[in-house]
């Protein structure tokens, strides 16, 4: 392939996947329940699968995102009553975060509202291309995080 189809190839991925990224983004925010943004989903739905606390700056290494925008997040999901923040008892300089019963009701919520509008798209598309193209994203996501 010559450097000219090359470039024109990456320039198609990526805006195919900036603009489906955004359609998401859009259709996700108008069904989560009112009040949840997707940034609070997210960090719900992670301290349901990991089982455990975090530290902000752990969350905001996860998510790839500064700790100030964490610290706003988590401000947030605490005054929603969705997460607890602790001191951590070993340094009390950094704070610990769980999620709440609460929290965990709001996330389940979450699934439960964005799961016809994910299973219909999954159904569009068909499960042979999503299971096809999971792969190729999965490895632009790592060479992505590693910074190749």
């Amino acid at each position: 392939m010559t450097e000219d189809s090359n470039n024109s190839l990456a320039v198609a991925l990526f805006s195919e996947l900036l603009t489906a990224d955004q359609l998401l983004r859009n259709r996700l925010s108008r069904v989560l329940p009112k009040g949840m943004e997707i940034s609070h989903f997210s960090v719900l739905n992670h301290l349901v699968f990991i089982h455990d606390e975090r530290s902000p700056a752990q969350l905001a290494d996860t998510f790839h995102v500064t700790r100030g925008a964490m610290t706003n997040t988590l401000n947030k999901l605490e005054w929603a009553g969705y997460v607890h923040i602790r001191p951590d008892w070993d340094d009390a300089r950094r704070k610990m975060v769980a999620i709440s019963p609460a929290g965990k009701q709001a996330r389940d919520q979450a699934v439960a509202a964005i799961t016809p509008m994910i299973n219909q798209v999954v159904g569009e598309l068909g499960a042979d291309k999503v299971r096809a193209v999971l792969p190729v994203l999965r490895d632009l996501r790592l060479r992505l995080e590693r910074g190749e």
